[in-house]
């Protein structure tokens, strides 16, 4: 079993601008370079698990994510950055249309994805890391047993749950996690 950087997509990886789904959107944070690095040099495999209900709600299709994707994981490919899954949820409960409306084990805050990436990828969740910027990632991660749980925000974030850390953002997470 192998440990493993789980990571949200927008607002940890990109800037979430609301419905990112073109290339030309897409605008890396500050530091998910670094911070993937330094957990892959510490033997985690990197892990996106990314709610996508703009596909759900008709705005892009699953190809364009798709298309996405492989161009994001390229690029972290070219810094010698392997993605080793990248987990979508597509489905919203009220705003989806047609097979896309409906709930999902895999939308978080429920843990279904990581649940799958655990069983493809053979995963320690005990021994993994969970870094988010909602609740519901939170929520996700507790609830699937990651060991450690990461929300990166400006704010102070109360909640009635155990998150072993809030940082203010991913440069200061990395030197907390993996340096």
């Amino acid at each position: 079993m192998q440990k493993a950087l789980f990571l949200d997509r927008d607002g940890i990886i990109n800037v979430d601008k609301d419905y990112v789904y073109r290339v030309e959107d897409f605008e890396f944070i500050n530091g998910i370079f670094e911070l993937a690095a330094a957990a892959q040099h510490q033997g985690y495999l990197i892990v996106v698990i990314t709610n996508q209900s703009g596909i759900g709600r008709g705005l892009y299709t699953e190809e364009d994510f798709n298309h996405l994707t492989r161009w994001m994981t390229g690029e972290f490919a070219k810094r010698k950055i392997d993605i080793a899954g990248v987990y979508c949820c597509p489905f919203h409960p009220q705003e989806g249309k047609g097979i896309y409306k409906r709930d999902s084990f895999d939308r978080k805050p429920s843990p279904g994805m990581i649940l799958r990436a655990r069983d493809e990828l053979d995963l320690d969740l005990a021994n993994s890391v969970l870094i988010g910027d909602k609740l519901s990632d939170m929520e996700a991660g507790q609830v699937a047993g990651v060991g450690r749980l990461a929300l990166i925000s400006a704010a102070i974030v109360t909640a009635c749950m155990q998150v072993v850390a809030v940082y203010p953002n991913l440069v200061d997470a990395r030197e907390a996690l993996f340096d």
